[in-house]
């Protein structure tokens, strides 16, 4: 079992940054991937980035070049640095670590972009 808690969000302007965490605990030895996804109201969740347990990291197309996705030096910590964020960039933000066939969520943590 592994448990996430994300942290970070909140209201931004256009152009501005934000970095979200993900705090993971339980059974973090053996998670094999992480990631970022995100639902817009009325939308379907979606794809924002992911990074393996050896470090490869995968983006959206909508995000790539103004987001990067890192992990701590101790495993438990994943990080989504946002930057030149977009209206359309909001939406509640998940964490999502797959441990051996199995996919688990955090609780989501709000982005709002907004003038």
């Amino acid at each position: 079992q592994v448990q996430l808690v994300e942290s970070g969000g909140g209201l931004v302007q256009p152009g501005g940054s934000l970095r979200l965490s993900c705090a993971a605990s339980g059974s973090i030895f053996s998670i094999l991937l992480m990631g970022w996804y995100r639902q817009a109201p009325g939308k379907q969740r979606e794809l924002v980035a992911t990074i393996t347990s050896a470090g490869h990291t995968n983006y959206a197309d909508s995000v790539k070049g103004r987001v990067t996705i890192s992990r701590g030096s101790a495993k438990n910590m994943m990080y989504l640095q946002m930057d030149s964020l977009q209206p359309g960039d909001t939406a509640v933000y998940y964490c999502l670590a797959v441990d051996r066939g199995a996919n688990y969520w955090g609780q989501g943590t709000q982005v709002t972009v907004s003038s």
